[in-house]
């Protein structure tokens, strides 16, 4: 009420919005109603009633929103709870992001066991990341017994479908000959097609191909080409390779101070080998 005695409207139209409010909340579903209706933004909002309904790709949809905190808080937990949902109705993508989240720990407590089961489950739809994703448990034994040549063969499945992280490990496998028959050039083949693509992993591997002579002409300035490329994107064992070629003149003119910088840098980010270099030169 106001100084005279009467009711202000404007009170009385506040008053009636809390009531409809409230009346919303109780018909809607609580306070989940209230988070939805002012706290959720676009494309999240878009998906939620639908995600709510049992609809597969909206779960999967929702689940992205929270994992990279596009439109709502991001929240590792919510995306796993809403992937999970998805995944049990076979989404591939929802499956494949589950099991990542499984094999990281993002979310949910770190278990190889399922996150093979769920990467499994999206290779066997094709998905290309699923299948990349089971050859790493595969070629590492996490959550399945240790098969380099079924990790090759997923690998390749997931390389022939352009994942550079499978082409990249194809090509460590080939150079190798881990699960599969030594084919340097072939493995030359796999790496270039990926540094191309800009990856570091890969434009270091190729480096070292060229370094060597392996499954290529020895080429020395083109190492250095491919392991500056990778450095500059702060790949650590790349610096340390460049900094070798900077110490001993291969490839590029003798510079110890650059060489000792990369060593600095690379033991810096944390690489165990400039570490030790560093320590064998007195630094």
């Amino acid at each position: 009420m106001n100084r005279t005695g009467e009711i202000n409207p404007a009170t009385k139209r506040s008053g009636t919005v809390i009531i409809l409010i409230v009346l919303a909340v109780l018909l809607l579903g609580g306070a989940g109603f209230l988070f939805y209706w002012f706290r959720m933004g676009e494309p999240a909002k878009g998906y939620y009633e639908a995600a709510k309904q049992g609809d597969a790709e909206a779960q999967y949809q929702l689940g992205e929103c929270y994992y990279n905190g596009n439109g709502v808080r991001k929240s590792f937990s919510e995306a796993v709870n809403w992937y999970r949902k998805a995944a049990e109705q076979g989404h591939a993508d929802a499956q494949f992001m589950f099991g990542r989240c499984c094999y990281h720990g993002e979310g949910i407590s770190k278990d190889y066991g399922v996150a093979f089961e769920y990467y499994r489950k999206a290779a066997e739809q094709d998905h290309a990341k699923g299948q990349c994703g089971l050859g790493y448990c595969y070629y590492d034994g996490e959550g399945v017994e240790e098969d380099k040549e079924e990790a090759v063969k997923w690998y390749r499945k997931a390389a022939e479908q352009g994942i550079p992280e499978a082409q990249n490990q194809l090509a460590v496998c080939l150079m190798s000959g881990e699960g599969v028959d030594e084919d340097k050039e072939e493995a030359v083949k796999w790496f270039r097609m990926v540094a191309e693509q800009g990856i570091p992993q890969a434009q270091s591997n190729l480096g070292n191909c060229y370094f060597n002579g392996w499954g290529v002409e020895e080429n020395k300035e083109e190492a250095v080409k491919w392991y500056r490329k990778a450095a500059e994107q702060g790949n650590t064992y790349a610096m340390v390779a460049l900094s070798v070629c900077y110490m001993l003149g291969e490839g590029v003119p003798v510079n110890k101070t650059e060489a000792i910088r990369l060593l600095h840098k690379s033991a810096k980010l944390g690489n165990p080998e400039a570490q030790k270099a560093l320590k064998k030169l007195g630094f």
